[in-house]
């Protein structure tokens, strides 16, 4: 196989962890300012937010793990 083909498909796989590293920045910059909006609703906030970035980084997860399948299943 082509090495430069794989290191290609490797760095294809691990946008969604770079994606997923500025959704995470995003949400808890949302979170921040509807806490300082609305004090009161800070444990529903966070609540909701503790779940979003979870999904949020297991999307990261699988990203990081197929490019190690594709670096060590094809080298």
């Amino acid at each position: 196989m082509n090495t430069g083909l794989i290191a290609i498909a490797a760095a294809l796989a691990l946008i969604p962890c770079a994606l997923a590293g500025l959704g995470m920045g995003i949400a808890t910059s949302k979170a921040v300012d509807a806490t300082a909006r609305q004090p009161e609703a800070s444990g529903k906030i966070s609540a909701t937010l503790i779940m979003g970035l979870a999904l949020t980084e297991s999307c990261a997860i699988y990203g990081f793990v197929s490019a190690l399948i594709i670096i060590f299943t094809m080298a």
